[in-house]
């Protein structure tokens, strides 16, 4: 297509939102007008499933949910008056919480404010709040957020040695819907450890987020913990910020959660629309529709050309992964659906995997995220009428023109600036970009079997771990792995019993192993006395 040709088709496809600043390019995508009008009634579909899940649809059969993450940031669209006071007193439950923490009304025991955020999570209650502290905090925040996102032992430890003589001003929030997933109850066990250590009461500074009535509030509620705030069982993980999830940590680093409920609201209103052209997440999910061929078969780059924004290829990551990434479709068929997601930063990519991006395999799509603000104010020349944001704008066009030269499709996503409301705005636009695609692949984004299978799987690990243990603490001498498979009755499970006293060997956990390490046929296995 030539220069003329391209520039008309760009006027065609560029989407733009006056009161948000935010434009989005998918004409670098090639896909041609049969394709789109194929595409419509597929999207007439989608917008009609959208509005019924707004309206309290069960989205989620297999635990009997529905999906209102919209609702929390416009409460009037919730379906019982009940609901929509919920959602409003929430926010200002959060607000007038964080600030007595701010002016000193709430305070640790030994000091006269809290200095930190210790936040306990995993998955979307971990990304969300990870994202924003990222892309919105200042460098000088009120409290200063740290992370436990997982259960490694030297990670955790990591957090602690850093927090060091300020665990005592910290303000520790665990966060888990239903309080018995393992990362975070691990995480919180280990964090109660250090607070006794050092001589400190554990519940004075912590704070539950959690559904009423979970092992966590019953926890919170016995212990007599800080404070606590609700999660509702229709909030999925990876839909969850602008949930009391994502808010609390926000709202106590001084980022404004108004404004970002406020944008994410003004991009919902646009992706609303129940028109192809003038919906922002429609022509986001034709893309990926028209780029995988309905089946995924393209990977998508996010490249947000932003330090701030460095960690949005993470949390797009997990909401377009989980959401999308299934086995079967809503009508019982074996389709293997998903989108795998991957990202840096530009221009950081300029000198790492571009190159591959440009020659090597066509096997993605390139999602270029830019921000037209530079930074606050005037930027001085490095060369005569350059500024470094020049250059950071000539490294995205020039990446967008020579992938498109190659024969490599990109969408660009444009923002005047990082904010709360363009942060926000971003959330809703890919929240609703995964459920419209969802509809065009006849599959349900809201729940994540595979998931909850590897959680059962983890379980009959730690399980078998303890039968390898009773075993063999009965016998007086070394046995095979061959004999203990045998004694425990599962000689189908001999590789599994392998890894477990391998790991339990390296740790010192009362397992000793004798004989080649490399052989496990060799192995001789005891307990220690």
């Amino acid at each position: 297509m030539d220069a003329t040709a391209l520039w008309q088709r760009y006027q065609q496809w560029l989407y733009f939102h006056e009161g948000l600043g935010l434009y989005l390019d998918v004409s670098r995508m090639r896909f041609d007008d049969a394709f789109v009008e194929a595409c419509r009634p597929k999207f007439k579909k989608a917008f009609v499933e959208m509005a019924e899940l707004e309206k309290g649809a069960i989205a989620n059969p297999d635990e009997n949910r529905m999906v209102g993450h919209y609702w929390l940031r416009n409460p009037d669209l919730a379906p019982t008056p009940e609901l929509t006071q919920e959602i409003a007193n929430s926010i200002e439950q959060i607000e007038a919480f964080v600030e007595q923490v701010h002016t000193g009304g709430i305070h640790p025991p030994q000091g006269p404010r809290f200095t930190d955020i210790l936040s306990i999570g995993i998955g979307g209650s971990a990304l969300g709040p990870q994202f924003v502290a990222e892309a919105l905090a200042s460098e000088v925040p009120p409290l200063q957020i740290h992370f436990i996102d997982n259960t490694d032992p030297v990670g955790i430890d990591r957090i602690l040695s850093h927090l060091g003589d300020r665990l005592s001003s910290t303000l520790v929030l665990v966060i888990s819907k239903s309080g018995g997933t393992p990362e975070p109850r691990n995480g919180m066990v280990e964090v109660k450890r250090a607070f006794a250590a050092q001589n400190l009461d554990f519940a004075k500074n912590a704070i539950a987020i959690t559904m009423d009535g979970s092992k966590l509030d019953n926890i919170a509620t016995s212990e007599g913990w800080l404070a606590k705030f609700p999660m509702y069982d229709w909030v999925g993980g990876r839909t969850s910020e602008m949930s009391t999830v994502g808010l609390v940590p926000a709202a106590l680093q001084g980022i404004d959660i108004r404004a970002m409920l406020q944008g994410a609201k003004e991009m919902d209103d646009a992706t609303r629309v129940a028109n192809l052209e003038n919906n922002p997440a429609a022509l986001l999910a034709l893309s990926w529709y028209f780029a995988g061929n309905g089946k995924g078969e393209k990977d998508m780059v996010v490249l947000p050309y932003k330090d701030s924004l460095l960690l949005f290829s993470r949390y797009l990551q997990q909401l377009v992964m989980e959401s999308l990434g299934k086995e079967k479709d809503l009508d019982g068929n074996i389709v293997y659906q998903g989108i795998a997601v991957y990202g840096n930063k530009g221009s950081t990519d300029q000198h790492a995997y571009v190159q591959q991006l440009r020659e090597g395999v066509p096997n993605f799509f390139a999602t270029l995220i830019e921000v037209l603000e530079d930074r606050p104010g005037k930027s001085s020349e490095i060369e005569p009428g350059i500024t470094p944001g020049d250059y950071l704008s000539g490294f995205l066009q020039g990446t967008r023109q020579a992938l498109y030269e190659n024969h490599r499709d990109s969408i660009t996503v444009t923002i005047p600036q990082v904010n709360a409301r363009t942060v926000g705005a971003l959330i809703a636009l890919y929240d609703r970009t995964v459920g419209l695609y969802a509809s065009l692949v006849n599959i349900n984004a809201y729940h994540q079997p595979g998931v909850e299978a590897g959680k059962k799987a983890a379980a009959a690990i730690l399980e078998l771990q303890t039968q390898v243990m009773e075993v063999l603490k009965k016998e007086s001498t070394p046995i095979s792995l061959a004999t203990l498979a045998q004694k425990a009755g599962m000689p189908e499970k001999i590789e599994s019993m392998y890894m477990i006293v391998r790991h339990l060997h390296a740790n010192q956990r009362g397992v000793v192993l004798e004989g080649n390490l490399g052989q496990p046929a060799s192995l001789k296995v005891a307990v220690s006395l």
